[in-house]
Formats: C-alpha cells, sequence, structure tokens
C-alpha cells in the first residue's frame, strides 16, 4: 500500500493507493489542499479513482466535491449521507476496491449519522470516531452518544489492536497510534459502562467549530465557500499595486475608472481621489447606465480588497474585460499615507 498523510492544522487527510496498479483514493481532504494533494498523486505515480468522506464535516470545508468535479471521479461516502452529490453511497461489510488494496466499510454512527471507518491492510481510518486520545463529540447534528457507544466498543475496538489508527483530527497534537494504545490509554474509554460513557459525553460541554454554518451548509449542499469564491474570483482578474494606482490618480490624462464598490457613508467618509461610487450590492442592476462603455479599463476596490475581487471577476464576467482589482483596500491605501478625499466628488 501506498500512503500518505496529510495535515491542515488538526485536520487529517489520507492519500492511499495499491503499489501495483497505481488506483487511489484521497480520505478526507481539505479545500484548501487541492494542489497539494495532486501533486503527492503525482510523485507517487498514483491516479486518484475516488474521493471519499467518512462523515460530514463540519469544522472544516472538504475537497471532495471540487475534486470529483476536476478529476470526473466519485465522491463516496456512507449511505446514510445526505448530500446531494454522492455518487458512490456504500455501506456496511462494504468495500472500496483499489487495485489490490481493499477498504473495508465499518458503519459507525455516534459522532455523526453517516460516520464510517475503512479498513485498509495494517491499519483504520477512523474519521472523528476514534481519535488519538479522544473521540468524537456527539454535540453536533445527526451525533448520538449511545450510537457512538455501540460503534466503538462494539465494532471499532474489537478489530485487531495492532491495527494502526489513522484519525481524522489531530486531538492534541496526537496522530500516532493503534487499536491497542487506545484501548490501554485513552481516557474517553475509561468509562467503559454505557451509561456513564453516555453522562461523559453530554457534559464535555466543547465549544462549537468556528465556520460551522457555513461548513455544514457546503460539506451538505456541495455549494461553494466564502473562501473558495474569493479564490475562484481571484484567479480569474488581474491586480494593481497601491503604489501603481496611486500614480495613475496623480496622472492627470490617465482614463481609467476608479470604482468603489463599498457602501455611500463608507464612500463619503473618505474614497480615493477621483473615485466613482457604484455598491457591490448594486454593480449587476445599475452597471449599464453607470458603466456604458465596456471596453474601459476600470479598476475597482473596497475596504480590504475581498469585495473588489468579487466585484472585478463580475464585471469581467459582463464583458468588461479590462477590469483588474486593487491589491489591497482602502484600509491599506491610508495606512500607506495616501490621498483620501471625503464628501462626493463632483
Amino acid at each position: 500500500m501506498i500512503f500518505e498523510q496529510v495535515s491542515t492544522g488538526d485536520c487529517q487527510s489520507y492519500l492511499v493507493g495499491c503499489d501495483e496498479t497505481h488506483a487511489a483514493a484521497l480520505i478526507d481532504p481539505e479545500l484548501t489542499r487541492i494542489d497539494h494533494y495532486l501533486a503527492l498523486a503525482s510523485r507517487n505515480g498514483l491516479r486518484i479513482r475516488y474521493v471519499i468522506d467518512t462523515h460530514t464535516h463540519a469544522d472544516h470545508f472538504s475537497a471532495t466535491c471540487e475534486m470529483a468535479r476536476q478529476l470526473e471521479v466519485p465522491v463516496v461516502m456512507h449511505r446514510r449521507s445526505r448530500a446531494p452529490f454522492v455518487d458512490m453511497k456504500i455501506g456496511d461489510g462494504e468495500m472500496v476496491v483499489l487495485g489490490r488494496l481493499r477498504l473495508q466499510v465499518i458503519h459507525v454512527p455516534g459522532h455523526t449519522g453517516d460516520s464510517m471507518c475503512l479498513v485498509a491492510e495494517d491499519r483504520v481510518f477512523t474519521g472523528d470516531t476514534l481519535l488519538a486520545g479522544a473521540t468524537g463529540r456527539t454535540d453536533l447534528p445527526t451525533g448520538d452518544p449511545e450510537a457512538l457507544y455501540d460503534s466503538l466498543f462494539n465494532h471499532v475496538l474489537k478489530l485487531d489492536p495492532g491495527l494502526k489508527v489513522c484519525p481524522a483530527h489531530a486531538y492534541k497534537g496526537r496522530v500516532q497510534s493503534t487499536i491497542g494504545q487506545e484501548l490501554a490509554g485513552n481516557p474517553r474509554l475509561k468509562a467503559r459502562d454505557r451509561a456513564a460513557f453516555v453522562e461523559m459525553m453530554r457534559s464535555l460541554n466543547l465549544t462549537m467549530p468556528t465556520h460551522i454554518t457555513e461548513a455544514l451548509r457546503t460539506n451538505m449542499s456541495g455549494g461553494k465557500a466564502v473562501a473558495q469564491l474569493l479564490a475562484e474570483a481571484a484567479a480569474s482578474v488581474p491586480f494593481m499595486s497601491l503604489a501603481e494606482l496611486k500614480s495613475r490618480v496623480e496622472t492627470p490624462e490617465d482614463d481609467m475608472i476608479v470604482l468603489d464598490v463599498r457602501e455611500r457613508d463608507a464612500y463619503e467618509a473618505g474614497h480615493i481621489p477621483g473615485a466613482r461610487l457604484l455598491p457591490r450590492g448594486q454593480l449587476e442592476l445599475c452597471v449599464n447606465q453607470e458603466l456604458p462603455d465596456p471596453t474601459k479599463r476600470i479598476l475597482a476596490y473596497c475596504e480590504l480588497g475581498y469585495i473588489s475581487t468579487l466585484a472585478a471577476a463580475t464585471l469581467r464576467e459582463m464583458g468588461f474585460l479590462h477590469a483588474v482589482a486593487l491589491d489591497g483596500g482602502m484600509k491599506t491605501w491610508r495606512e500607506a499615507g495616501y490621498p483620501v478625499r471625503p464628501g462626493r466628488d463632483p
């Protein structure tokens, strides 16, 4: 088996493949690491055949949907997943076949209703069901401490004690473990009595993950995260530096349109001299009246540089092929000591 582990903060992803056929699967990929996964696969001579989520993630953005689109391969999840983009729904006791390598599915509800583990040769990919030194939480949507008890004590912990544990998260930085080590030393497994375990899980009082609402929305629907929209917009537009814009603002004969896409109150509090106001929320509705010439060079800016990147990408999609975005925003313009004009320009 060819095996690669990728850490993104506490999140853990795995690239596994058959060392004979070089067919591979990517398990629990994270959205910001797509290029890294592709580079790893290329380095190892692997062809990714499946992208797999061990469960619906609530604390980071899954790359399964985007990777499946790019590579034209199926998304694999447990059959209890409600995500509409899953191509291959799989159940307990079934397998994903990668040449001579088999990924054996164990349905392990508890952390989520659609959680599953994957057993492959000398290791088990446990998702968030069993972590090194902990277990997955049960206070998120579809979590169930009773079900987690059954999944752990009646299934996962009955596997070969020598199997390496490959979790989807590093708990307190720990990722290396075995089933036997977890049985012996995992503090959350000390409560072998069902009632005691359930009570312990219900009293953990853990903080909610950052971006939980957005992560659940995108991971359950296949929609895009804000960061993904921004990255796609940034990849489709050129940028101009603050210094270059300043020199053009100071050149009277330069006919580039400088477009402030903030709201009116922000514009009137202080804007780049000569800039026109066209708030991002009104762009599509007002662009024909405000910008009748699609051949003009247009630079969009906002406060921090995010909204203006989206605005420039939208302008390009609408036919303004010379639209660019400011590399930075009004905040960095002010901090650089460049001129600011309050009120409305004539």
